[in-house]
């Protein structure tokens, strides 16, 4: 409970979903007025002090930064190792859930061509590998700090001539988010960071809504180009005709309103309900 205590109270300011999952499993408000001097290092942990006292709560990697010897983790599970005063007290495990819809809409995604499907994450390559299985995703970067997701993410768009989507909803995923072609985070559960570096927010933290958001942009940029080569198909020909004297007013009109009020109709069916069925 002690150990518990101390780790809600370091990560009482935190926006990383496994803070707050600490914080919610303490079960109380954390009395704040005991926490000072906050730092969090990002893909490391939070640095503070409680009352008084130099607290780490962090993986392995900021114990060793710190010089703090720590048992060998061997569960898989994502630990949150907690320190105090440079003596190492315990750790707390936290193993995450996979987000409903999230194994359909990789299922959704990979019917709709989409080349391959990436799972980058900090967590174990143990517990990366059993998540990603679940998933069914086409490859598995685990033990990745923030810049490392970074890495890995141009290698692929290195590797493939074609745009990259990545979504995220923790701070460690706002460089990646920022760096992909399109980043996609969550609204409600995603962080400050993640939800300004990304270019598309889900409102609803509903995975499923990627494929529709998908099959929209589809839907919309097929009708920009039927009007954009509507448009200037007519007006090319009535440019024609009137160079052989043959167009009249009417015709004119009808290449300037009448092509606008077409190509507005025509754009008014991106209000259509979307088959999340289409091929892409």
């Amino acid at each position: 409970e002690a150990l518990l205590e101390l780790g809600a109270l370091a990560e009482c300011y935190s926006s990383h979903p496994i803070g707050q999952s600490i914080v919610s499993a303490y079960g109380k408000a954390p009395d704040t007025g005991r926490v000072s001097h906050m730092e969090e290092q990002a893909g490391y942990g939070i640095l503070c002090k409680i009352d008084g006292k130099s607290i780490i709560a962090g993986n392995e990697k900021l114990l060793r930064q710190k010089n703090i010897r720590f048992p060998k983790e061997k569960s898989g599970l994502t630990a949150v190792h907690i320190a105090r005063e440079g003596r190492y007290l315990g750790c707390i495990y936290v193993a995450d859930t996979i987000k409903h819809g999230a194994k359909e809409t990789i299922l959704q995604l990979q019917k709709m061509g989409i080349q391959k499907t990436v799972l980058l994450t900090g967590d174990t390559p143990l517990r990366g590998a059993e998540v990603g299985k679940q998933l069914g995703m086409n490859q598995i970067y685990a033990g990745l700090l923030p810049e490392d997701k970074v890495n890995v993410l141009e290698r692929i768009m290195t590797a493939y001539a074609k745009k990259t989507a990545y979504v995220g909803d923790g701070i460690n995923d706002a460089p990646v988010l920022a760096r992909a072609d399109v980043g996609i985070a969550m609204g409600t559960g995603g962080t400050d960071a993640a939800i300004e570096a990304a270019d598309v927010v889900l409102m609803d933290d509903n995975p499923q809504k990627i494929p529709i958001a998908l099959l929209l942009s589809k839907k919309c940029m097929r009708i920009v180009k039927q009007n954009i080569l509507f448009a200037i198909g007519i007006k090319g020909i009535c440019l024609i005709l009137g160079a052989l004297g043959i167009s009249s007013m009417w015709m004119a009109i009808f290449a300037d309103v009448g092509v606008m009020i077409l190509a507005i109709l025509n754009a008014i069916r991106c209000l259509s309900p979307i088959r999340t069925k289409e091929k892409s």
